[in-house]
Parts: C-alpha cells; structure tokens; sequence
C-alpha cells in the first residue's frame, strides 16, 4: 500500500498535512512534536472524517499560535483511512516506524480502529480515541482515552429505552449491521431489554453491503413491536429513513431509532429533512447545550467549513476532535513532557476541561461520565439548513440535565406532528 504525503486543504486521498504558522518562534529541543492519525476522508464516513479533520487541523493552528506543545510546533500528519478497516494497520505502522510520531490519535468510528488496538498496546503506546465504542473491552490497554460520550451499550441505549417504557411500550424490535460497532451496541441493547423485561419481537442483523432495506422493514411491521431499535452506519442511516417513510412500521411503534449513524451530519439532515421527523436517536451536541467555549469553537469553525466545503454546522464530531487536541495540551504542559507512560498516568488521575466538558475516564479509559444525548427530530422542512442552527428541531428527551421536551409518541404521529 503506497501512502504519499503532501500538503493538502480539506482534501481527500491518501494525504499527509502538515499544519503550522509561519513566523511563530518555537523552542527548537528535538524538532516539532508530530501527531498522527488515519482518518475517514472517503468512504461511508468520509463526510464526518472530514469535519473532524478540520477542528483538528484548528486546535494545531491554535495551539502553534500559543507557542506549541512543550515550546515546540506541532506537525500534524494524517492519512486517509477511506473507512477500511484493512488500512489502518499499515496506516498506524507507517506513522510509527516511518513518519516517527511522538503522538496518536485514532480513526474515527470504531471499525476502522478496532485492528489497530493490538499494535498500539503491543507497542505500549498512548491513543487518544475517537467517538469509537468498546475497541478496549477485550484489549485491555492502559494507555488507550476514548473521546466520546458514552462507555458502554447501556449509557448509549438507556436514554432510548427509559422514552419508549415512559410511552408504555412492552416489546422491541433490533436491526443492527453486521459489523463491530454494531453489534456491541446490539448486545448491550439485547442485554438492556432482557434486563427491563421488554419482550424481543424481531432481531436482525444485516450485511455492510445492503442497499434496500424494504424487505426488512416490512418484516420489522410484521413483527408488531412497540419499539425499534437501529444500529447502522450513515448509508445505510439514510436508506433506512426513506425506507420507513414509504413503508411505515406500524401505528402501535412509539419510538424508533436509538444508534444510527450519520442522522447528524449536516448534508443527511438537509437531504432527509421532514422524513426525519418522529426519529429519536442519539446525538452528541445540539444547539442549546452549553459548554465553555464550544459556541465560540462552532462560530469559527462554520467560517472555515464554508472555505473547506466541510459540514457546515459541525455539531456532531468537529467538536470533539478539537477537544482531542486539548486533552494533549493539557496533559503535556501538567507533566511537562512527551512521555507516554506519565501522560497516561496524569490522565487517569485528571479531569480535563474541554469545548465539550469536563472529562474524566474510568479504567479502561471510557468516560467515568457519559452523556449520550438522545433527542427527537421535530418539526423539520425540508431543504432548510437555517432550521438546524437554532434549538427545537432535535428535542433533547435524554439526559436529565440537558432536557428540552418529552419524546412524542407514537412514532407514526411524531413523524407529521408539526
């Protein structure tokens, strides 16, 4: 596998970039600090990748304007991962053995991050996760920080499940991809429901490659259940979507959705608009939810997307990614160096302050405290994006604190209620 690095703007392809600003003096000592990472700039996760890919490329030109990392710039250098799994490996091996990082950061998406976890605990290696679920359940790597909301299936499916008991519903229906992220959410989800005795009506599984989904939602409308759980990737998200609305699944469904995958991208939101309505799923940030700095960050962020022709609300991953590079920032200006084993340690034994919250991690380096935010589309139009800057079109039921609204039911009447 041939991997060219050359400077690139919101670009695609195998590329390598390197970010700094001229004129800034910087402490010479053993040259820049590198950071390196594969991401998603093609393939299913493409549009996300590159998003994230840009408040990366923002935290680096701000943190070389304060002076970089330990007094030394900071070279950014990122490969795209094309959201096969089969690359990362070489990918992560060249950034090590070939590129000589000093940092890592992962894929986003647990597929593509999954096969680089032995080779980094292997290595003994720090890496600062990315919006992937339970890529350390079996690995067991002490230097591994996820960043991302949740830790395990249950903080991801409970919100979903408390909304559909709330609305009287007794059994569940679960279509879940054939593939890593989604079965481990399945299986939390197959365990949640077992636990609050909610009777299993439909359970399928599906191939990756699948493009018609109507065979499945009519089976899923056969079924009856009053709820449906769905755990896909944003093609087959947005497939999905168009298929429930020509089909229908059913007056007697309350809630439907929970873990798919590209309802946040901006371009879906606008593509699907009205079809969205009535869908409860999970979400990261939301207009309304107050954090330190993130509207800022969002504000500064929507100028360069517009340049970069990225996703131009970000809400989604861009400001998670930023708060990577902060979580480094802080780590390495606490213990004053580059060392992994100290950084690791500092970080277990820190909470970190962030455009995103305050994050502190349990053992196996998932959030100690998540806060996966399940919020129902209401009221979309289409073809608007102005709607999705402003708060009320993703009525947040989940969790407590952050609350606008209770989840409309049933499902079939959310999805026309005004």
């Amino acid at each position: 596998m041939n991997f060219t690095r050359r400077k690139v703007i919101g670009a695609a392809g195998a590329a390598a970039v390197t970010a700094a600003l001229p004129g800034r003096a910087f402490a010479q000592g053993s040259g820049p600090v590198k950071i390196g990472m594969s991401m998603p700039q093609t393939g299913s996760l493409g549009a996300g990748g590159q998003a994230a890919l840009l408040a990366l490329r923002m935290w680096v030109e701000d943190v070389n304007q304060k002076g970089g990392l330990l007094g030394r710039k900071v070279d950014f250098i990122v490969y795209d991962d094309q959201t096969n799994p089969a690359n990362t490996p070489g990918i992560y091996t060249k950034l090590l053995d070939v590129d000589k990082v000093d940092l890592l950061i992962a894929p986003y998406g647990t597929v593509p991050t999954a096969p680089i976890m032995p080779l980094v605990k292997q290595r003994d290696l720090l890496l600062m996760g990315n919006f992937s679920f339970q890529v350390n359940h079996k690995v067991q790597h002490d230097k591994w920080f996820n960043n991302s909301p949740w830790n395990d299936a249950s903080s991801w499916s409970d919100g979903f499940f408390k909304a559909g008991q709330k609305a009287g519903a007794k059994s569940v229906a679960i279509l879940a991809a054939d593939q890593e992220f989604a079965q481990n959410l399945a299986n939390g989800a197959r365990e949640l429901a077992k636990k609050s005795g909610i009777q299993s009506v439909y359970d399928q599984n599906y191939p990756p490659s699948t493009t018609d989904f109507s065979s499945l939602i009519r089976a899923i409308r056969a079924a009856k259940p009053e709820m449906v759980f769905v755990m896909s990737y944003p093609n087959d998200s947005v497939a999905i979507v168009r298929a429930v609305n020509e089909i229908g699944v059913g007056s007697q469904v309350q809630i439907f959705g929970g873990g798919m995958v590209g309802l946040q991208f901006t371009p879906n939101m606008v593509n699907l608009g009205s079809q969205l309505n009535g869908i409860l799923n999970y979400n990261s940030y939301v207009p309304g939810m107050k954090y330190p700095g993130v509207e800022d960050f969002l504000s500064r962020y929507a100028k360069r997307a517009a340049e970069a022709k990225v996703d131009p609300l970000g809400f989604y991953l861009p400001p998670f990614n930023y708060a990577i590079g902060q979580i480094l920032e802080q780590a390495s200006a606490a213990t004053k160096t580059l060392d992994q084993k100290k950084l690791a340690a500092w970080l277990h034994a820190n909470e970190v302050k962030t455009i995103v919250g305050p994050i502190r991690w349990d053992k196996n380096g998932e959030w100690a405290s998540p806060r996966v935010v399940q919020a129902q589309f209401r009221g979309v139009a289409d073809n608007n994006l102005d709607q999705w800057r402003k708060p009320g079109k993703q009525v947040v039921v989940h969790p407590e604190e952050y609350r606008t609204g209770e989840v409309a039911t049933p499902f079939e009447k959310a999805r026309s209620a005004k």
